[in-house]
């Protein structure tokens, strides 16, 4: 009898592992990577599936407002961060997240092929992905009604034949605003930048808290009254590509002469803590390759730093690369951001 039942036990227990599938045939546990950044990334669908499928992986995106809001989030998240990468941040803000610590070092070897000018951090906690340039656009057709030639660069802003022309972003509530006034003290250095300006504000600039406003309602191009406005080195190409009706050329043009632009450039890192160390690293290598370079310019608008990521047609066709661009140095900027834009307010708002 005992036999029996020995028997009848054993059969049963056989029979339960047949059943169950081979250990290959399991579902592999999927993982979830969270990138974090400013509200305006944006990547296409397939791009991000193609990096799922080959890592089993599930990317979720964190929007958490704009470049320096986003830090700031970041920054006091970082005993407990918020997510696995922050991509975003730029030179206007590199060194206050580098001072804060809240990367960690990855020497992607994807490296080797991006220039060495978008490299800001010798430690590599933040690596380069992206670049625009912020320049003066101006409305092609105002100027070709009234005969007029348009600006070749900043000095020539304080020219009467432009008063009343100007539109432009507060640096304290605009990251363009930012980045065009650190054009200006690139450019006339920081003993003449406050002269500038005040020959900006004789001369009738307006200002305005954010790039929508100055670019959607107060430039000419598109029914306001001011037909020059600080945008992008990128706004012709994306004035084509989102056209109602095929163009030929762009409405707008670029003043880039001079040094007249300060260029922007876009970081990511592995935020320190993080439990997802080895997809973090893939996810940058993916982020350097061509196939994610080629999807940010008609997404985002701004330029890959990989040269083998070829450019959309339009792009190649209707951009503005400046021969030279304003610097100033990340560790300048970190230094004296806050005193400048306050010297700025003091001069052109009070």
């Amino acid at each position: 009898m005992i036999r029996h039942m020995l028997v009848l036990l054993i059969a049963a227990a056989l029979l339960l592992t047949a059943c169950q599938p081979p250990a290959a045939e399991q579902p592999m546990e999927t993982h979830l990577l969270t990138i974090m950044g400013h509200d305006s990334v944006e990547v296409s669908e397939e791009v991000i599936e193609a990096f799922e499928a080959e890592h089993n992986v599930e990317v979720s995106f964190l929007k958490a407002g704009d470049t320096g809001t986003a830090l700031n989030k970041a920054i006091l998240a970082k005993d407990n961060p918020l997510a696995d990468v922050f991509y975003g941040v730029d030179n206007t803000f590199l060194s206050r997240a580098l001072n804060e610590g809240i990367f960690e070092p990855y020497a992607s070897p994807l490296l080797e092929v991006i220039p060495d000018t978008f490299e800001l951090d010798p430690q590599r906690r933040t690596l380069p992905v992206d670049y625009g340039d912020v320049c003066l656009n101006y409305d092609r057709a105002y100027f070709e009604v009234q005969g007029l030639n348009p600006p070749h660069n900043l000095a020539d802003l304080l020219k009467p034949e432009y008063e009343g022309m100007v539109v432009v972003e507060n640096p304290a509530t605009s990251s363009p605003g930012l980045a065009f006034l650190l054009a200006t003290i690139g450019y006339f250095g920081e003993d003449g930048y406050l002269d500038f300006w005040k020959g900006m504000v004789d001369n009738d600039v307006l200002v305005v808290n954010d790039w929508e406003t100055a670019y959607y309602s107060e430039f000419s191009a598109h029914g306001g009254t001011r037909p020059i406005v600080v945008s992008y080195g990128s706004s012709p190409p994306a004035e084509v590509y989102f056209a109602e009706e095929p163009l030929e050329e762009p409405p707008t043009g670029v003043i880039s002469e001079d040094g007249s632009c300060f260029r922007q450039i876009e970081f990511v890192g592995i935020l320190k803590g993080t439990s997802n160390r080895d997809l973090a690293e893939a996810w940058i290598d993916f982020m350097l390759s061509p196939t994610f370079q080629e999807d940010m310019p008609l997404n985002m608008f701004v330029f890959p730093v990989n040269p083998q990521a070829k450019l959309p047609e339009v792009f190649a066709e209707h951009m503005v690369i400046p021969e030279s661009t304003t610097q100033v140095d990340p560790q300048a900027i970190e230094a004296n951001r806050e005193a400048w834009i306050e010297a700025w307010t003091e001069t052109v708002l009070r």
